[in-house]
């Protein structure tokens, strides 16, 4: 258990200092950006996220997963739950 809360821990520390892609601070910078500037995973990660599908932590995000088998999750897509929807 507490490598687990460690692990966590650790994995919110090395994300604090950036937005994390896909979240709703992450599409207003992105549409601020110019696009000239962004990268075709930046433009890719958008799309998915921001026009086609509800932003990382958002409450409908948040239900999707938890209705998502936990043995199909990514390590990212636990991370960011356990970030936005339980904190």
């Amino acid at each position: 258990m507490k490598k687990i809360a460690m692990l966590l821990l650790a994995a919110t520390a090395l994300t604090a200092c950036s937005d994390e892609v896909g979240t709703e601070s992450w599409c207003t910078k992105m549409r601020d950006k110019p696009k000239t500037e962004w990268t075709t995973d930046n433009a890719l990660d958008f799309a998915q996220h921001c026009v086609l599908q509800d932003g990382v932590g958002s409450e409908q995000w948040c239900k999707g997963l938890k209705e998502k088998p936990k043995g199909e999750w990514t390590a990212n897509e636990a991370t960011s739950y356990t970030k936005h929807c339980i904190f």
